[in-house]
Parts: structure tokens; C-alpha cells; sequence
């Protein structure tokens, strides 16, 4: 069957600041809490840093050849809030602000229109010992590196995302699995409750600049499902993951106001609501120009192995099964229970294998072009049932720093070596050029 998408269609590839670039002490960039996070013993699988990752800091130009190469419409990646204002209040950084404006200028000459996003998880650790998102003051921290970034670089990028999978915050603040590494679930509601004021705020100081690029934000769903409808014990499980500690703690406040009852309860039964004050809720539900969707895979939850689920931690991608039939049903939530009526990107997606000695087989990946198939095929049927999805932006454009992981899982459409910093593209690079030269794929 032919699977063939809408004119216009912008399809693109993802990354982000801090698994790519490098570079974290050049030029006047100080550190974020992942520069510390990984230097701790026992974070990182295998002690790997992000200190060279890509290198891309060096090697803009060679990873805008890439993209030229896969005939991208559209590149998706984030700024590093420790280069642009390395402590993450006081002096702009102009080598920052330089490095990020040859690479605007880059896309510009190639017609690749730049969806660039505020926060990627990058936090500079200046603010983190300062008390980081638990601190109310970082919606004027934020709202400051918003405005920075915005009369620099205002409608050179076409797409402003403010925050990236806010779910790493709770993550990093009450699970201890990301970077701060802090186990601490009443500061970290608290973190959550001002990072949608940030967000708030940046988006009203948006609207002020009048300017013709478009806004967003870019929350991901990993929906979970009862491995046995109608079981109490797993229905239970998978309201807590969904509306607890997962995307229904953004997407209720973003866009239907406030907190969603289950989270309310949740709450007071433990003594851990943030504070609230008059105003917020208003702040956080600003009207916006597109939604991100990060949407990887849909998780089946059986209560009588709730703890071995517990251990994957943030990151459920190393699950048996690829659910990605599951991405119609999301796609129809996103509409029906939040809904939201604005455009809708697929702004991250992929599948990772696991790093090893066997460069062939690493290059021949022909289960990440399977899985993408599986993907774009539902994502086709959400189409064809009305559902406004604009693009669809691979992840990643390259083998990264896949934070927790290290460098062994790859994402990348590009194998990177990481020892020579060579980028060689793998089979599914090819295929994914061809699906856009094309604007379609045979299934």
C-alpha cells in the first residue's frame, strides 16, 4: 500500500544542545547540571560525558551538509541556556549568541526552516545551587533568557518551542534518575508548578514582540494501558502513570486549566501540592500556535510487575514491544480529551539499537526503518481521520549522547564514531531521504 502524506508536509530531524555540541567550557559556556550530573560515579551507563558528544560545536557545517543531504524541510534543535548566559542570569554571552546565529544563517542559505527550542534539560547549574525550578524565581531567570534569546534571534527561527519533555524536571527532581539526581517528590511538584510559569510567561513576552514566527511547546506521551481492562490494580497503575507522573501533570494545566482531579487527590493524599498562588493557572494556559508531540511508544501496565516496570526509570524505550500502532490513539486523546485544536508536530520519534563492535550491522538498520514505517502508518490513519498534524521530525539526525545511556544507544540516521567524530549515514538515512523526496512510503 501507498502511504503518501499532505502537500506541505515538513518532515525534519531533532536534536538537542547538549547531546551534540561539546564544547562545554569553550568560548564562555559554564556548566549545566548535566556537566555535574554526569560527573558523578554510577549516573551515566559506562561513565560516558557529554564533554565531546558530536562535536558539533566545531562541525556546523558538516552537520548542515547532512541535513541538506536528507532533503529535510526542517531542523529541529535547542539552545544551550549556559552558552547564551553561562549563569543563567547575569551577562550575555555574544560568542554564544555568535555560534547560534551562523548556524540560523546556515539553515537559511539551505531553505531549512529552524524550529529551535528554549529549555532542552540544560539547566545552568549556576541556578541549580540556587534552588533551580523549586526557586519561584526562575520564571523571571527564564522569562530574562526567553527575552535574550527572542531579540536575537526573533523570527530568523520559524518555530520557538519553550520547553522540551518537561517530565525530565520530575525525573531529575523527585525520581533522582536525571540530572540534578535530587529524590525529593515535594520539591520537585513545586519545580513542575514554576516551570509552567515559565513557560506561561515566555509565551505572553512572545505575543508582545509581535513577531511572525510561531510558538509551542513539546510535551511527550507515553499513554499507558491496562495490561488487563477492567483490573482494578492495573487500571489504578496506569492513571497514576498517565495523570500522576506523566503527561496529564502538563497537559491538563496547559490546556484545559488547572490540575486534573486524579493529580488533585494525589496531592493531598501525600502532602506534596505546590504552592499556588491566584494568577498561575491563567499564566500557564496561554493560547499557543502548535503543540509537539514526542511520542515513542504506548506501555502496557500489569500491576503484578510494577516494580521491574519502576526500574526502567524515565526512559521506557527498552521495552520488549514497539506499540506504535498506539500513536493513532494519542493523536485522537490529544484532540478529544485536551482539546487541542492547533496544529500538531510529531516533533520527536525513533528507535534506538544498542552500540557495539559491528559496524555493518550498525549501518544496516533496517528495524529503525521498520519501526518508522510502523509509526508513519498510523500517523497516516490520524490524518485521514482529521486529526491537524503538520510534520513529523525524526529522532535523531545523528548518534548522540542519549543522556542516561551514554553513548551506547544510538538514534541516530547517521552512525557516529565516536572516536574519529566521522558521521556516515546508515541505510535508513537513505530511506528517509528518499520518503521525502517523495513525500510518501510504500508499506
Amino acid at each position: 500500500m501507498r502511504y503518501q502524506f499532505p502537500d506541505n508536509f515538513i518532515w525534519g530531524v531533532a536534536t538537542a544542545a547538549a547531546q551534540i555540541e561539546g564544547a562545554p567550557f569553550e568560548d564562555g559556556r559554564q556548566a549545566s547540571i548535566w556537566d555535574v550530573f554526569c560527573a558523578i560515579p554510577g549516573k551515566i551507563n559506562r561513565g560516558d560525558r557529554p564533554d565531546v558528544a558530536c562535536d558539533s560545536y566545531h562541525r556546523l557545517e558538516k552537520d548542515v551538509e547532512m541535513l541538506k543531504a536528507l532533503g529535510v524541510r526542517s531542523y529541529r534543535f535547542s539552545f544551550a541556556w549556559p552558552r547564551i548566559i553561562p549563569d543563567g542570569k547575569g551577562e550575555v554571552n555574544p560568542q554564544g549568541v555568535a555560534y547560534y546565529k551562523k548556524l540560523l544563517a546556515l539553515l537559511k542559505e539551505n531553505d531549512i526552516k529552524a524550529n529551535a527550542t528554549m529549555y532542552h534539560w540544560d539547566l545552568p547549574y549556576a541556578l541549580q545551587i540556587q534552588g533551580g525550578f523549586g526557586n519561584r524565581e526562575i520564571v523571571s531567570w527564564f522569562t530574562r533568557y526567553a527575552e535574550v534569546l527572542l531579540d536575537n534571534f526573533g523570527d530568523d527561527v520559524d518555530y520557538w518551542v519553550t520547553f522540551n519533555e518537561p517530565i525530565s524536571v520530575y525525573a531529575g527532581y523527585a525520581q533522582g534518575l536525571f540530572a540534578p539526581g535530587l529524590a525529593d517528590e515535594k520539591y520537585a511538584r513545586q519545580c513542575l508548578h514554576n516551570l509552567l510559569l515559565c513557560h506561561g510567561e515566555a509565551v505572553r513576552l512572545f505575543r508582545r514582540k509581535r513577531l511572525k514566527s510561531k510558538i509551542g511547546i513539546v510535551v511527550d506521551v507515553w499513554k499507558h494501558y491496562p495490561a488487563r481492562p477492567g483490573n482494578q490494580d492495573d487500571e489504578a497503575l496506569a492513571l497514576y502513570s498517565n495523570e500522576c507522573a506523566g503527561y496529564g501533570m502538563f497537559l491538563h494545566p496547559l490546556f484545559l486549566g488547572g490540575y486534573s482531579e486524579a493529580l488533585t487527590d494525589y496531592f493531598r493524599e501525600h502532602g506534596i501540592a505546590p504552592e499556588i498562588r491566584e494568577g498561575d493557572f491563567e499564566t500557564m494556559r496561554q493560547p499557543l500556535d502548535f503543540y509537539g508531540l514526542n511520542f515513542y511508544n504506548g506501555l502496557i501496565d500489569d500491576a503484578r510487575v510494577a516494580e521491574e516496570k519502576k526500574k526502567a526509570g524515565g526512559n521506557f524505550q527498552d521495552r520488549p514491544e514497539n506499540h506504535t500502532e498506539k500513536l493513532r490513539d494519542v493523536l485522537h486523546m490529544l484532540k478529544e480529551k485536551y482539546r487541542i485544536q492547533i496544529p500538531i508536530f510529531i516533533s520527536e520519534n525513533g528507535v534506538p539499537q544498542t552500540d557495539g563492535p559491528d559496524l555493518e550491522s550498525l549501518l544496516d538498520d533496517q528495524e529503525r526503518i521498520d519501526y518508522t514505517k510502523g509509526v508513519l502508518t498510523a500517523l497516516h490513519a490520524a490524518i485521514a481521520d482529521g486529526i491537524d498534524v503538520r510534520g513529523y521530525y525524526h529522532w535523531s539526525l545523528m548518534d548522540n549522547f542519549e543522556w542516561t545511556a551514554g553513548y551506547e544507544a544510538r538514534y541516530g540516521l547517521y552512525y557516529r564514531d565516536y572516536q574519529t567524530l566521522e558521521r556516515i549515514p546508515k541505510k535508513s538515512a537513505g530511506w528517509y531521504a528518499q520518503l521525502i523526496r517523495e513525500n510518501g512510503f510504500e508499506g
